[in-house]
């Protein structure tokens, strides 16, 4: 571990062409330079994400290298769009094939919360409902330069994990699920109609 190390000497020593650093510091490294989205999209939001890989953007450059057709070789899925209640058990029945670690990134206000689609009975009014959101992205539809902010904001986030002790991050956590239920189609609504293990909403305290 490098936390012993002055922060003199360790400059004196990158100078002289030797660099310190932990077994943690360059894993999380190696994990947050090398993402791989997986490639699908909803709705409109598709677009933007679409333009954010293409060459004006270029998420390339942050590492965002490969989009991948497969769940089984992406560790990021971008939920771009309107998830709709049909949609909602395949998009879950994807994120449990994806490889851990695994992230998500809510794109749009329709992904987040439903969106203008809101009050509409097949429109799930957000996907953090059945699986874990790491970053959320606002806006109708977002332009490609949030989405490289928010993946920014996800390679931040991946390199601060602990790799051991009590904050170590969740998929080297045994008792924190890599998998969640895929939601069936129930009489009236989608069955169960959100996680508990997922989805905690506030409480309201009426007068």
């Amino acid at each position: 571990m490098n936390e012993g190390i002055e922060e003199g000497l360790r400059t004196e020593l990158q100078q002289q062409g030797v660099w310190v650093t932990s077994v943690q510091e360059l894993y999380n490294w190696g994990r947050k330079n090398s993402i791989w989205p997986l490639q699908f999209g909803l709705a409109c939001c598709a677009i933007e994400m679409i333009a954010t890989a293409a060459s004006r953007y270029d998420i390339a450059r942050f590492g965002g290298e490969v989009f991948r057709p497969s769940p089984r070789q992406a560790d990021l899925m971008i939920v771009a769009g309107t998830v709709t209640k049909k949609m909602a058990p395949q998009i879950v029945r994807l994120y449990n094939q994806m490889a851990d670690p695994k992230y998500v990134i809510a794109m749009g206000a329709c992904a987040i919360s439903g969106g203008p689609f809101k009050q509409g009975y097949n429109v799930l009014k957000g996907i953090d409902r059945y699986i874990p959101v790491d970053v959320y992205i606002p806006g109708c539809p977002p332009r490609p330069e949030a989405l490289l902010h928010a993946f920014m904001e996800l390679q931040s986030k991946i390199d601060e994990q602990k790799l051991s002790g009590p904050n170590k991050a969740a998929h080297l956590d045994s008792e924190q699920p890599s998998e969640f239920p895929v939601p069936a189609f129930g009489k009236h609504d989608l069955e169960p109609p959100a996680n508990p293990n997922v989805f905690h909403p506030p409480a309201i305290e009426r007068a």
